[in-house]
C-alpha cells in the first residue's frame, strides 16, 4: 500500500468534508502540521470541529481557519494569544469546549486505544465537571470524559520511513502522538522520508499502522509564537 503523496492536497483528497472532528497535533506553534491547515483553508470546507491544545495564534496554525470562518468548534486547553478566537468566542461565534490539557491528551490517547470513557479527578468541583457524569471511587469524585474518535488527524513529524512509521523531534511529539491514534483517517506531513529499515526500530514513536497518508512538508520556517527581548545595554 503506497503512503506517499506529493503534497497536502493531493493527500486530503477524497478525505475532507464539511462539519468533520479533525484531532491536529501541535502545541502553540511547536509541531503543527502547517502545511495540511493550509490545505484544509484553501478546500473551502466549513462546520468544522477541532480537537487540539489551541487554536495557533493570529493567522498561524488553525488562525488561519478562524479567519476564514471554517471552524465551528474548539476543543482545548489554552486559547491565549488568539484574539481572533477571543472575538469569536465572546461574540457567540465559536463554540468552544474547554478541556484541561492532560484530559485533552488522554480522551486523544483513549480513543486511539478504542476506549469511549474515562473517569477522572481533573476538573471536579469547577466548571469542567458541569452536566457531566460523577462517581465515587475509594470516597472521592471522578467525573466521566469520553474518548475522542475524529474523523480525521493531522500531524506533524520529523521523519518517516515509506511504510509510516514516525518519529517526532524533541517536544515537537506534543499532542502529535496521541492524535494520530485517534482518527479514522490518518495524514503525517514529515521534514523527511527515509527507505524502509533506515530507522531504528527502537526510536519510533509512532507505528505505522496508524498513518494512512504521508507528504514531505518541508522546508519550514521556524515560527516564534510571543518574542521577548531586554533592552541592548548601553555601551
Amino acid at each position: 500500500m503506497n503512503k506517499l503523496y506529493p503534497d497536502a492536497a493531493a493527500a486530503l483528497e477524497g478525505v475532507l468534508e464539511n462539519d468533520m472532528l479533525i484531532a491536529s497535533g501541535g502545541f502553540g506553534l511547536c509541531g503543527i502540521p502547517e502545511r495540511l491547515l493550509d490545505a484544509i483553508r484553501d478546500s473551502g470546507v466549513t462546520g468544522l470541529t477541532f480537537a487540539s491544545n489551541n487554536a495557533g495564534i493570529d493567522n498561524e496554525g488553525i488562525g488561519k481557519l478562524l479567519r476564514t470562518k471554517q471552524v465551528r468548534k474548539m476543543i482545548s486547553s489554552y486559547v491565549g494569544e488568539n484574539k481572533e478566537f477571543e472575538r469569536q468566542f465572546l461574540s457567540g461565534e465559536l463554540e468552544v469546549e474547554f478541556c484541561p490539557q492532560g484530559t485533552l491528551a488522554e480522551r486523544m490517547r483513549a480513543g486511539g486505544a478504542g476506549i469511549p470513557g474515562f473517569y477522572t479527578k481533573t476538573g471536579v468541583g469547577t466548571q469542567v465537571a458541569e452536566g457531566k457524569e460523577v462517581k465515587k471511587f475509594g470516597g472521592e469524585d471522578y467525573i466521566l470524559e469520553h474518548g475522542i474518535f475524529a474523523d480525521l488527524a493531522i500531524v506533524k513529524a520529523w521523519k518517516a520511513d515509506e511504510t509510516g512509521n514516525l518519529m517526532f523531534r524533541k517536544t515537537a511529539r506534543n499532542f502529535n502522538q496521541p492524535a494520530a491514534t485517534c482518527g479514522r483517517v490518518c495524514v503525517a506531513e514529515v521534514e523527511e522520508i527515509v527507505p524502509v529499515g533506515e530507522l531504528d526500530p527502537d526510536c519510533i514513536h509512532l507505528p505505522g499502522v496508524f498513518v494512512n497518508r504521508i507528504i514531505v512538508g518541508a522546508p519550514y520556517d521556524k515560527k516564534i509564537e510571543f518574542r521577548t527581548v531586554r533592552e541592548r545595554e548601553s555601551a
